[in-house]
């Protein structure tokens, strides 16, 4: 019993203490509810939904009082300073990001695991320290400084000026980050660091976006750059909250085919550069390397003389890259013929076929189909749709496609060839790498006049040209 004139345990001079509760929230997804379900009503993933303990705040705070004594500027006064960059070592990730890291900015690199996002990060790290004078910081939550030093050496990048810090309480990565000026930061990853005040476990939701917040806030207070590495789920997405990627500036995906040693680096958001340009990377014994010709790489194995394969010149941003589209049409075993596709769209290659069956009298409901795309390259733009048919209907018929030529082009459910974008850079490209003729959809035009085009206006023009 408190004795007279003190105050309760719950009271402090009129104001009462924050309580706490809990709630479940979805590890997948971030789906918030009041109890535990077994599968998750929003992304249907099983056993995701985990107890966090939230703090609500206490009467009585003024919450709607003004503390970081910023103040409205009229948007014509705002200082112009530009967008000063870090440039970096490698220039396939320059690409990528638009020239270079912004200052102040923060990124977050995804991918597989094994996939080589420590190896780049700690290449471009390593490989900058030679040529600036300030200090870059890798944090590492999964390996100690020892391992970290053994892969640098590995890779031929240790220097002086790259301190290596392997930590996970947040609290003292702040400490060092606020007491020495580092230009570059590196944390690998964000699922393992920690918010110690938080009662969930390291890489939950509320650890995840409370984390990131705090480093988000620091660089752009001090300037510094921050990379955050980030583990992907099963289904390929970057673990944690949607709030993470919309907290960043830039996204980024690491991929690549299991197997293969091409490296496929994209941006899927980008606030100071463009979002369709790619890098590629050759992964070696000693590292990365930069692929200064990937149309090269692509078709380095490509077979001679076989039906089914056709050459398409696809854009990547502003870069044209050729790669090699393989079909296999086999009578089929089932009632339903199989359809498969690799690096194309599955629905769209059912379209295709439709279209084929219907337009140009060919009988694919005999037939299991099969596609892919060399190299762990996506085809997503519709100019892809004659390669594929080309591909397809080479193999169906048993005829080469010429190996000196490429083909792209829009297929219409009419059986019609639509025009394709930067038709010009797509060719010039083609000549560059020796390929003689091209199969063009109508109005598309070779100002340089370096390769011999031949118009294809519908798919029984090309299957006439495949007989």
């Amino acid at each position: 019993m408190a004795r007279c004139g003190q105050p309760r345990a719950d009271e402090f001079i009129g104001v009462t203490m924050a309580k706490a509760r809990s709630q479940f929230v979805c590890q997948e997804c971030g789906y918030v509810d009041q109890k535990w379900m077994g599968r998750c009503p929003d992304c249907q993933a099983w056993n995701s939904l985990v107890a966090e303990t939230m703090i609500a705040p206490a009467k009585g705070s003024n919450s709607r009082a003004v503390t970081s004594g910023i103040e409205p500027t009229p948007i014509t006064r705002v200082a112009e300073d530009g967008l000063p960059r870090i440039d970096l070592p490698f220039r396939e990730v320059n690409r990528v990001l638009g020239g270079g890291l912004t200052r102040g900015s923060v990124a977050l690199l995804a991918g597989d695991p094994g996939i080589g996002k420590s190896t780049l990060l700690l290449q471009i790290m390593g490989t900058l320290a030679n040529v600036k004078g300030k200090p870059l910081l890798y944090i590492s939550g999964e390996e100690s400084a020892r391992q970290i030093k053994l892969r640098a050496e590995r890779l031929g990048v240790a220097h002086d000026r790259l301190f290596v810090l392997p930590e996970t309480n947040l609290v003292d990565i702040l400490a060092h980050l606020e007491k020495s000026p580092f230009e570059l930061v590196v944390v690998d990853s964000v699922q393992t660091v920690y918010w110690p005040d938080l009662p969930s476990v390291p890489g939950s939701i509320s650890q995840v976006r409370e984390v990131a917040d705090r480093l988000i806030r620091l660089a752009k207070q001090k300037d510094i750059t921050v990379f955050l590495v980030g583990h992907v789920n099963k289904e390929g997405g970057i673990a944690g909250p949607m709030a993470l990627e919309h907290l960043v500036d830039t996204v980024l995906f690491f991929e690549g085919e299991r197997g293969q040693p091409y490296r496929i680096l994209r941006a899927m958001k980008n606030r100071f550069g463009p979002t369709d340009e790619v890098g590629v990377f050759d992964m070696t014994n000693e590292g990365l390397r930069e692929v200064a010709n990937p149309s090269e790489l692509f078709l380095k194995h490509r077979p001679k003389n076989t039906p089914g394969t056709a050459v398409f010149p696809v854009m990547e941003g502003t870069r044209p890259l050729l790669v090699e589209v393989q079909g296999l049409a086999t009578h089929t075993s089932y009632g339903v013929p199989l359809r498969n596709a690799v690096g194309f769209d599955k629905n769209r290659l059912t379209m295709l076929l439709a279209v084929l069956e219907k337009r140009a009298g060919l009988r694919m409901e005999t037939q299991d189909v099969y596609v892919n795309v060399v190299g762990g390259i996506r085809l997503v733009e519709p100019a892809a749709d004659l390669a594929v048919v080309a591909a397809v209907v080479s193999s169906f018929l048993g005829k080469i496609f010429p190996t000196d030529a490429v083909v792209f082009g829009e297929v219409g459910l009419a059986g019609e060839i639509r025009v394709a974008s930067r038709g010009d850079a797509r060719l010039k490209e083609a000549s560059k790498l020796g390929f003689a003729q091209a199969l063009v959809p109508p109005g598309t035009s070779d100002p340089q006049k370096s390769i011999r085009c031949q118009t294809i206006d519908s798919i029984d023009t090309l299957v006439d040209f495949l007989r």
